[in-house]
């Protein structure tokens, strides 16, 4: 009984240092819990040349203590002169690897996403999120060092056509690399008294892609800041800007707003 009522004091002190690990433009390794369901609604885009936009409305949901779903569906202006419906995406990650000790952990998971969307096609980046068909599989490692979290990892993706009859032009890259380094640190509140005390979180992400062969490529960094309320109630602000770019992209220069709501124990 007592190593019982030690393990869930423990828990309870270790989950909200969690929350450095919530990075706004990646994945961490570490999942949710079991039975706990995510809703997000965000919105990214650009100001120039033109002002335009993309909206997600995105569901996640932990199967278990390992396994995790997203499910996403998508609307933009960025291919009209008005917002359409472009399709959607399902995302899994299957956590393979957990090295915890007290406010510390180690994790390593795989994930894959798969996307159909209906689009043209005339960027060179490859990307599952509105813009093109096809598959992304890969690895990632999360580090968490009290209130510092790092998390890294490395994918691949190969494009479909899209739906609706548009193909990938000639010469396109179907094959691309991305990577990502993520870093967060827990801010505030300096000392837990409760799960009710907002969570103020900083993030810088480093996000690249490449295309082999073809001599496209980029690089960003997307400093980001992350409140959390009640344990439950997330916002998410975040502008990514090219390090260096040669690629053809709707991803330069972006902001990102985001809204999320969590449902535990269901």
């Amino acid at each position: 009984m007592k190593k019982i009522l030690l393990a869930v004091c423990l828990i309870a002190i270790a989950c909200p240092l969690f929350a450095q690990e919530l990075y706004v433009n990646t994945e961490p390794a570490s999942n949710m819990a079991t039975n706990s369901l995510g809703l997000r609604l965000e919105n990214q885009g650009y100001f120039k040349p033109d002002f335009k936009n993309r909206s997600t409305f995105e569901g996640m949901y932990g199967l278990s203590r390992s396994v995790m779903v997203h499910g996403s569906l998508y609307t933009s202006n960025y291919y009209s002169s008005g917002q359409h419906f472009e399709g959607g995406s399902v995302y899994a990650k299957f956590r393979f690897l957990s090295v915890d000790t007290v406010q510390q952990h180690f994790r390593g998971a795989v994930f894959a996403k798969v996307s159909s969307i209906n689009n043209p096609i005339v960027n060179q980046e490859i990307t599952l999120e509105g813009d093109n068909s096809g598959l992304q599989s890969g690895v990632v490692f999360t580090q968490l060092l009290h209130k510092l979290a790092l998390s890294g990892s490395v994918s691949y993706l190969h494009a479909f056509d899209n739906r609706g009859g548009y193909s990938l032009p000639d010469g396109q890259a179907r094959n691309a690399a991305a990577y990502t380094l993520s870093g967060g640190y827990l801010l505030l509140p300096r000392k837990y008294r409760d799960y009710s005390q907002t969570n103020l979180n900083l993030y810088v992400e480093l996000l690249g892609k490449t295309n082999p062969g073809k001599g496209q490529s980029y690089l960003d960094v997307a400093p980001a800041v992350q409140f959390i309320f009640n344990s439950t109630f997330r916002l998410d602000f975040s502008y990514r800007t090219p390090i260096y770019n040669d690629m053809v992209r709707n991803t330069k220069n972006m902001y990102l707003i985001r809204l999320e709501y969590n449902l535990f124990n269901l």
